[in-house]
């Protein structure tokens, strides 16, 4: 099972979740590797600047949010990439820890 697999069944379960994400394009906030904790989040629970995992264009990431708009959320990577606009509906978790 692959670390977003693990982290989608925990947080549509209602569970906290911690997971090692592999990849680069949030480098700086979290490195390929590093545990990463995740709570259930609603878009009622973030604010801009959190780190979201959120269902992309068919696929799920971690980013940034760069904007709220009512029931949009600008999101990003933190290599200052801004990838646009989702549904508020698309936050399936929120990142409250970043470890080695």
């Amino acid at each position: 099972m692959t670390w977003v697999s693990e982290a989608r069944a925990a947080l549509e379960a209602g569970r906290e979740t911690r997971v090692r994400p592999v990849g680069g394009s949030m480098r700086g906030r979290i490195e390929s590797g590093q545990l990463v904790t995740i709570v259930p989040a609603t878009a009622a629970d973030i604010t801009v600047d959190d780190v979201v995992f959120i269902k992309w264009k068919g696929n799920y990431l971690l980013h940034l949010v760069k904007e709220i708009d009512g029931d949009r959320i600008l999101i990003g990577n933190a290599l200052g990439k801004v990838n646009g606009w989702v549904d508020a509906g698309a936050i399936l978790g929120k990142v409250t820890e970043v470890r080695d």
